[in-house]
């Protein structure tokens, strides 16, 4: 058995893709929401910049105990509950809102289609959701695959060891769809820049699109 990282040490790695204030989702929120829902909100960076950002009231939902004591400085509630708990109970007073933030945190779900039609539910009509997804298709996940013959388990990152569901493009479609939202799009991160990233945009352009970006962020609207 492989000793278990200490908490500390695991923490550090993990920063940079659950603590971070990630300006490429806040990009997405509306700068008219006002009521934002956000399921795994983590220390509650990313809220607390949309508030910095906008008037808007942000309730965060966040399993581990200590990112939620974080996040309850930064954030206007917290809820510490699973997310696949909180979607499947009764809307919160906050409720309804006019967004939704999943950003990856449904893939660690055991059912994140029940969870995303759960949090669907506490949405005012024409609400915005912005989920985040790692995508499993990318080629640098097929190249590893194929040349170690197995599932890599790390503690961050695209192969962390805490993913339960893995998604496609097209699965990531198909989430939302089956939650009720429509107008789905599609915003790709290729975690490149420069001339790396101009390249990946003209590939994109190609049948080779659903295999260049390591994760997809998707915007849809509640129907």
């Amino acid at each position: 058995m492989v000793p278990a990282m200490p908490e500390a040490a695991q923490r550090e790695r993990r920063a940079a893709g659950y603590e971070s204030a990630r300006a490429d989702v806040q990009s997405l929120v509306p700068a008219s929401a006002r009521r934002i829902l956000e399921l795994g909100c983590a220390g509650g960076a990313l809220g607390a910049a949309i508030k910095a950002r906008q008037q808007a009231l942000v309730v965060g939902v966040e399993l581990d105990a200590a990112y939620a004591r974080e996040a309850e400085g930064r954030l206007d509630r917290v809820i510490t509950a699973d997310a696949a708990a909180f979607a499947a109970g009764p809307p919160p007073p906050e409720a309804p809102f006019d967004c939704l933030i999943a950003a990856d945190v449904l893939e660690h779900l055991v059912d994140p289609w029940a969870a995303l039609r759960g949090a669907a539910a506490m949405l005012a009509p024409g609400a915005v959701a912005v989920v985040s997804l790692p995508n499993v298709l990318f080629w640098g996940v097929l190249a590893r695959l194929v040349r170690g013959r197995s599932w890599p388990r790390e503690d961050s990152g695209l192969f962390d060891r805490t993913h339960l569901r893995w998604f496609s493009t097209s699965d990531a479609v198909a989430l939302l769809e089956q939650a009720g939202f429509g107008q789905v799009e599609v915003h790709p991160r290729y975690w490149v820049e420069g001339a790396a990233l101009r390249r990946r945009e003209r590939l994109a352009r190609t049948p080779l699109r659903p295999y260049l970006a390591p994760q997809n962020i998707l915007t849809a609207v509640k129907a």
